[in-house]
């Protein structure tokens, strides 16, 4: 054998080693900040220790939180070119991408926290991460929640549609809770997020609806008075992952990050939920007049509100879905 061709297989030969010895980088970014007493923050932390312990350092897991590598768009077209390998995000940015995943907002959909989880752990979750990966081109990994979402407004206590008339309601941007709020008899206005502490302090809206994390987190309880536990829609947060770089993992790997994904749910879902069980304690506690409905008042709100919901859902996703979901909640309860 030649010098020079003993020379090219050497290379050769440590360049397959050094690659198979090569460290991958996995990109993990969420939107809230970077603390523990954080859910979301709180799960990736748990998550890059699991993964780092047990794929022996060949997985190194880069934490980006309070949205450091872009806003929610900008982090689902990252998972689906590559350019990051792990994300958190909420529900309401994902329906351009993936338009079924409003289906889970149907308002009054779930009877409890227990019910929700098994149909997202169940057969509905596992076809519902299929079609995503199928149609956006995005590997979703689990259900994690962001919060029951109750209605706050600064006029009066809200415990029938009735009350709902006549008010001003912030939304985020969303025809389905257009559809929600106005079937209510309340007026709903797109405010941005950032601009809706000032939007209810000068009384440019008189309510809005979001969960204990949010209505905490924005301090909007220093605007509001009044909190209803409605309980209207389940939010969600999706764990998503750019499946080219879960199809380049070996067997094991695979398995040690799906183990971390369940880790990172758990703790996302008992820390978020643990507010939605207390919420008339932790809301009372910042100074808001809580009204916890009935059973009966809840009822209520479901039969006006649910029906222009789904009749705005079967032109989104048509019937198959409505029909695929409802079984899997009736088969869940």
């Amino acid at each position: 054998m030649s010098r020079n061709r003993l020379i090219t297989l050497l290379v050769a030969l440590a360049l397959i080693l050094g690659g198979a010895n090569a460290q991958r980088v996995l990109k993990y970014t969420h939107f809230q900040p970077g603390t523990e007493d954080q859910p979301k923050h709180a799960a990736a932390l748990a998550f890059k220790e699991h993964v780092e312990e047990h794929t022996g350092g060949s997985i190194r897991v880069e934490i980006f939180p309070a949205g450091m590598l872009g806003d929610a768009d900008t982090v689902l077209q990252g998972l689906q070119l590559g350019t990051i390998e792990l994300g958190v995000v909420h529900d309401g940015p994902i329906t351009e991408f993936f338009p079924p995943i409003e289906l889970i907002s149907t308002p009054f959909l779930f009877e409890s926290h227990a019910v929700a989880y098994r149909v997202f752990d169940g057969e509905f979750g596992e076809y519902f991460g299929q079609r995503m990966l199928e149609e956006a081109g995005i590997r979703m990994m689990a259900f994690a929640d962001n919060g029951l979402r109750h209605f706050t407004n600064n006029v009066r206590p809200i415990r029938s549609p009735e009350d709902m008339r006549g008010l001003t309601i912030r939304i985020m941007p969303s025809p389905l809770f257009e559809r929600l709020v106005t079937a209510l008899g309340a007026s709903a206005i797109t405010v941005p997020w950032l601009e809706l502490p000032i939007a209810l302090a000068q009384g440019v809206v008189d309510g809005q609806e979001n969960s204990v994390t949010n209505i905490l987190a924005a301090s909007l309880y220093q605007y509001q008075r009044h909190v209803s536990l409605s309980g209207h829609v389940y939010s969600v947060h999706l764990y998503m992952m750019n499946p080219g770089f879960y199809d380049s993992l070996t067997p094991d790997e695979q398995r040690v990050i799906d183990e971390a994904i369940v880790i990172a749910r758990d703790i996302h879902r008992q820390m978020t939920s643990a507010q939605d069980l207390n919420a008339d304690e932790i809301l009372t506690g910042v100074g808001m007049e809580v009204a916890v409905l009935t059973s009966e008042e809840l009822a209520a709100f479901r039969q006006v509100a649910q029906p222009p919901v789904l009749e705005h859902l079967v032109g989104r996703v048509g019937q198959d879905w409505i029909d695929r979901l409802m079984q899997a909640v009736e088969a869940a309860q």
